[in-house]
């Protein structure tokens, strides 16, 4: 398959798909015998992992790092599996992060009436919540 079917096939750029094999992200791909390359299910199962490690925050480095220990010989599982786990933690925390934003907003969005109408009152000064204490942004 070539690199314009590819790239409509997983929504990536061919520029994108070029970068990410010269650096080293995916593995190489065969090239045919016009030196094109010819991407086999191989390919796309790396560039969609590449692709969603990318989306997920994996940075070039890491994947690289990845993808170079799939291409050595011997057992390099353990090592993947720590790459992949590291990136699992990274997004977690962001997941926390995220949520406690999402909390905010919920609860900015649901109090919004009340909070205005005691700022219009004048009774906002006396009431002032303070979001940073809150158990439930913490």
């Amino acid at each position: 398959m070539n690199s314009k079917k590819v790239a409509e096939i997983l929504d990536i750029s061919v520029d994108t798909l070029r970068y990410y094999e010269r650096v080293g992200v995916i593995p190489p791909v065969v090239r045919d015998e016009n030196g094109y390359r010819n991407y086999q299910d191989r390919d796309l199962n790396w560039i969609f992992l590449a692709k969603s490690l990318r989306n997920a925050g994996m940075s070039i480095e890491s994947m690289i790092e990845f993808a170079t220990l799939a291409q050595t010989k011997g057992d390099v599982s353990v090592a993947q599996k720590e790459v992949l786990h590291e990136q699992l933690e990274q997004l977690n925390q962001k997941f926390a992060e995220l949520e406690k934003t999402r909390k905010l907003l919920q609860y900015k969005i649901d109090t919004y009436d009340d909070h205005l109408a005691k700022f219009k009152s004048g009774a906002m000064a006396d009431q002032m919540d303070q979001l940073w204490k809150m158990s439930q942004f913490q």
